[in-house]
């Protein structure tokens, strides 16, 4: 897990069909993500499948995606294989449904990005939709095609048993070194077919890393947060959070609800504080490209991880439970706090810090008048840390302590103390 825990950014792209009608179907438009396009209209699969005839992204430059994310401060790319819509978005094998055979573009994009992140040392993964699949009779999720007769947990057994594992050994034996392979959704998938799903991962690939959207009970590596979800807890082992730049997955071009920059790194800051990765969504359109508002979100974030990359990367739970601060957060690394800044509070008041303060200051600008005081015989220790009033948010305040980190875990607490 140590690449992974200490990575703390990647990217997330979710491709396919529904990507080439953006969210709309006849002269109606999807109020919700475009991606979920089939479910949503309740479009039959023979309908559907006539996109297909027509996906032709031609502008899809897989050194583009791979560098774009790189230069963001990713370190790793997770895309979607095959979504709910049942279509593999990769050569495959199993049946001719997918972007090789079924349509005029005719290449496997996955195989031109694994290339690419080689040359841009990114990681790359993959997303597979395995237990809902509209396109299948044995698949979750499509009760408009398939008779409930027919929807069967027999049927889902031969469907897991069937495509699934099929495909799952093709994306895990044609494309190198797979960094993830991201499942989702589980509704119906027993414990026992998610735990011999994941051996089955695990005998082709030991060093794949599986997330808890597998479904079962442990039967994975690390934890998938909810779907834009905020934590409000820091978490002991490997988690990771996954958010939209707007409110769709999948591209929709009228969808102009983008986040900015500043509030991107407050989520990123947000999750690094809980010891959590961020995965970044991008929903490239039909022809392959990056909405433009996308590569202005990557570029100003990179602008700023190549600052500020230290007080991501490698950092660790910390220790001392303190309140959300309408400041900003803090991540830690041994001996170093780094106080990532949204808004200047004129000074920031921090608590049971045992370690005595060498050096503070704004990460590449200047330094941090700052004060401490404490008494031993109460365990009690204040920092305070006096911030100029004209700097440009968001900053960084990198504190350096004498020795590692040893804190008054209680410093913060407002309950009623246990008798020990």
């Amino acid at each position: 897990m140590s690449w992974f825990t200490t990575s703390r950014f990647g990217m997330f792209i979710h491709w396919g069909l529904y990507s080439a009608a953006g969210g709309r179907w006849k002269d109606m438009e999807t109020p919700w993500v475009s991606e979920w396009l089939m479910r949503k209209f309740q479009i039959p699969r023979n309908e559907y499948r006539k996109l297909a005839d027509s996906f032709n992204p031609v502008d899809f430059d897989a050194d583009f995606w791979m560098r774009s994310a790189a230069e963001a401060g990713m370190k790793y790319m997770v895309i979607t294989s095959k979504h709910h819509d049942g279509f593999a978005m990769f050569d495959s094998s199993w049946d001719d449904y997918n972007i090789v055979k079924a349509t005029p573009f005719g290449r496997d994009p996955l195989k031109e990005l694994a290339e690419a992140g080689k040359k841009y040392g990114v990681r790359l993964g993959f997303y597979y939709s395995h237990e809902q699949d509209w396109y299948e009779k044995g698949g979750y999720g499509n009760f408009w095609d398939f008779p409930k007769e027919e929807r069967t947990p027999e049927a889902f057994e031969a469907y897991l048993n069937g495509k699934v594992r099929h495909q799952v050994r093709e994306l895990l034996t044609n494309y190198g070194d797979v960094a993830i392979l991201w499942f989702d959704t589980p509704h119906i998938i027993t414990k026992e077919q998610s735990s011999s799903l994941r051996k089955f991962v695990r005998d082709l690939a030991p060093d794949c890393l599986v997330n808890s959207r597998l479904g079962g009970e442990g039967e994975w590596d690390y934890v998938s947060l909810g779907d834009n979800q905020v934590p409000f807890e820091r978490y002991t082992i490997p988690t990771e959070g996954i958010g939209t730049m707007n409110e769709s997955w999948g591209y929709k071009p009228f969808d102009h609800n983008y986040r900015t920059v500043p509030e991107v790194l407050q989520t990123m800051a947000k999750l690094a504080a809980c010891n959590a990765n961020y995965m970044l969504n991008v929903g490239p359109d039909g022809k392959g490209n990056f909405p433009a508002e996308a590569q202005e979100i990557l570029k100003g974030v990179g602008e700023f991880l190549k600052i500020n990359g230290e007080a991501l990367y490698g950092t660790t739970n910390f220790p001392l439970v303190y309140p959300d601060n309408r400041w900003g957060h803090v991540t830690m690394k041994e001996n170093v706090l780094y106080f990532w800044c949204f808004r200047n509070p004129g000074e920031i008041r921090f608590y049971g810090i045992r370690n005595k303060l060498k050096t503070a200051g704004i990460i590449g600008g200047t330094s941090i008048a700052f004060s401490q005081k404490s008494n031993l015989d109460y365990d009690f220790h204040r920092l305070i840390l006096s911030i100029p009033v004209d700097l440009p948010f968001p900053f960084v305040i990198k504190a350096e302590f004498d020795g590692l980190l040893s804190c008054n875990p209680e410093a913060y607490y407002a309950g009623v103390l246990e008798e020990k």
